[in-house]
């Protein structure tokens, strides 16, 4: 098992929950999109759907870019919703 860390479901799981670490440490729902395709992948595994490296690393960015866009879309910023300051802090 050496080489086959991609076969394994907790090292996907691992790699979910270090993502969601990231994400709160440096937010902006960039890590989150890939938190979720890592979690996901971690569990077609772990139902025991094997892919190679590849398979899985395409599996793994599909489904990142779509929890990605997912994301923005809900929280992402509102077009139309402009602040605009008309007092500064030092007023």
């Amino acid at each position: 098992m050496s080489g086959d860390w991609w076969t394994v479901w907790w090292v996907w799981m691992a790699a979910a929950f270090g993502l969601a670490i990231l994400e709160v440490i440096v937010p902006g729902y960039i890590f989150l999109g890939f938190a979720a395709g890592a979690l996901i992948v971690g569990a077609i595994v772990g139902v025991g759907i094997t892919m190679g490296l590849a398979g899985s690393l395409v599996v793994f960015a599909i489904l990142s870019l779509a929890a990605f866009i997912a994301l923005r879309k809900v929280f992402g910023l509102r077009s139309g919703q402009v602040k605009i300051w008309d007092k500064d802090i030092n007023d």
